[in-house]
Parts: C-alpha cells; sequence; structure tokens
C-alpha cells in the first residue's frame, strides 16, 4: 500500500466532498487553543463554499461565531486509500446584509447531513447557519 499522497484537482475534490457531509471545524480563540468541534456540513461546488448549521445558546456558546478564523478538515480511509480536504478562511453569518440572494442559492444546492451528538434531542437545539468561503482550500489523497 502506498503512502504517497498528491494534492486532488478540483473536480476530484467536489466529487469528495459532494454536497455535504462531516468533519471537524476548528475556531480561532482570543485565548489558548483553537476550540474543535465535530459538525456536519453543506458543500456548493458552483462557489466553493461551506455551509454549516451550528449549536447556538448558552450551553454551546464559544463567544460570537461569524467573522472568527476557522479550519474546517473533512477526510475518509478505506482499506484502500483516504482522501482529505482543508478549507481555511473566516466564518459568516449567512443572514449578514448584502449575502442574502447568494446565500439562498447555495443553502438550495447543499445538503447538510443533521447530527445528533447533544445531550438531549436535536429539536429542542437551536441552530443558526454559517458559510466559509474559503480563502484557502485543498485536497490530498493518497496516489
Amino acid at each position: 500500500m502506498s503512502t504517497t499522497s498528491v494534492a486532488m484537482g478540483d473536480e476530484q475534490r467536489d466529487e469528495f466532498l459532494g454536497r455535504g457531509g462531516t468533519g471537524v471545524l476548528s475556531l480561532s480563540t482570543d485565548e489558548g487553543p483553537p476550540h474543535a468541534v465535530p459538525v456536519s456540513y453543506g458543500y456548493d461546488s458552483a462557489e466553493a463554499t461551506f455551509y454549516f448549521r451550528l449549536a447556538v445558546g448558552e450551553s454551546h456558546s464559544k463567544g460570537p461565531l461569524p467573522d472568527r478564523d476557522v479550519t474546517f478538515v473533512t477526510f475518509d480511509r478505506t482499506d484502500e486509500d483516504w482522501h482529505s480536504v482543508v478549507a481555511a478562511g473566516r466564518l459568516e453569518d449567512v443572514e449578514r446584509a448584502g449575502i442574502e440572494t447568494e446565500t439562498l442559492d447555495g443553502l438550495h444546492r447543499v445538503e447538510i447531513p443533521l447530527v445528533g451528538i447533544f445531550d438531549h434531542p436535536t429539536r429542542d437545539v437551536d441552530f443558526q447557519f454559517y458559510r466559509l468561503v474559503p480563502d484557502e482550500l485543498s485536497g490530498r489523497v493518497q496516489s
């Protein structure tokens, strides 16, 4: 089994990301290490944009989320190979003025899985949508 990795092309990356899945979102903090959380995502290949449905409220608050530096990682490993994608940029509130129309178009093109990782039923959790238009986007695959 080879352990060499190569960069994914845009088409291969978009195929791997599909319309959504799961990964880890790391949020910058004012003090201490980044805060990393498992999340589900939607991916709009037409705009190379990620969408997240994030839990909000007192029990889930890590401070204001919009305009924070973030890194998002998703990966998959099988017996034969592995793939990974890393996106970095700033998290944006989808309700921010000026991005409503493009955000609605993007949200129609994605599928964000609803993953229950909370202490209580998902229907009792408050969510808000955010997006990441990456400043950096790269993918690697085992060759």
